[in-house]
């Protein structure tokens, strides 16, 4: 039965997966919670411009991506603080991050096999410099969470008291914005720039509505989206799937199993 952890591919894929399985989790119920879910979304397409830049230029395709969606979460942060619309903020570098992916495509001359992967997603083929880069700015930014747990918490509930209490607001939510950028583009070996905010939003959607308090709730999504990593991957493994999709189907199903126990319950 564990006779795939003999290959190293899937040990890799294995230890990668769970590892953002849990940092999008986490940061899943915080942006839930606070209506911003699609941020996911619009911060995996912004770093479409970062991937193929990576990729056209030579560098590290993972790296190129992280700092370009750092600078479009940071960039959010502050045309929302200049009164634009968030979603006018976001809608502005999704645009920039797609419209130069496209062009950064068409330059060279058409999509490569880097670039699809990233894409749709490769945790079967996940590098040991990807594991290292996922293990080091993973566990830093869970690190970081947990370092403004509870400031998250407080804005997370009540963004104007905290303000008026002298908590800072603003840089606490560019923060977050960074450590969504972080998760956003570390997910992208697992399920792919086109279904990256499934695995930051679903997990948190699940646990949400069957826990009765904050830390229920992220300790349930944690449990949700790493059970999803390992059932994902097996399937794959046993019936040859895309190891992504494979994944989300899991999550989707899961949720699906949610809203029948939840019915079944009301009555």
């Amino acid at each position: 039965m564990l006779e795939f952890l003999q290959y190293t591919f899937m040990q890799r894929a294995f230890i990668s997966g769970i590892l953002i399985a849990m940092l999008c989790a986490v940061i899943g119920v915080f942006l839930v919670l606070r209506r911003m879910a699609l941020i996911g979304d619009g911060l995996a397409h912004i770093s479409f411009g970062g991937i193929a830049a990576g990729v056209f230029f030579g560098i590290y395709p993972l790296l190129s991506a992280l700092a370009f969606s750092v600078f479009a979460a940071l960039g959010i942060q502050k045309l929302k603080q200049m009164k634009v619309y968030s979603d006018s903020a976001i809608a502005i570098f999704f645009s920039f991050g797609l419209a130069l992916g496209v062009v950064l495509v068409s330059l060279s001359h058409g999509f490569n096999m880097d670039l699809m992967s990233y894409l749709f997603g490769s945790i079967l083929a996940v590098s040991e410099t990807d594991i290292l880069l996922i293990l080091g700015v993973g566990l830093a930014t869970l690190a970081a969470l947990a370092l403004f747990y509870k400031e998250l918490f407080y804005i997370t509930f009540d963004e104007e008291s905290a303000r008026a209490s002298g908590v800072p607001v603003e840089r606490l939510n560019s923060i977050l914005l960074v450590l969504t950028a972080v998760a956003v583009v570390l997910s992208m070996r697992v399920v792919g720039i086109l279904l990256v905010s499934s695995f930051i939003v679903i997990p948190a959607s699940i646990a949400l509505p069957l826990c009765r308090s904050f830390r229920q709730s992220i300790l349930a999504s944690v449990l949700v989206s790493v059970s999803s990593v390992v059932v994902g991957l097996l399937l794959a493994y046993y019936f040859d799937l895309a190891a992504g999709g494979a994944i989300v189907l899991v999550l989707v199903a899961a949720f699906a199993a949610m809203l029948v126990y939840k019915k079944i319950n009301s009555k």
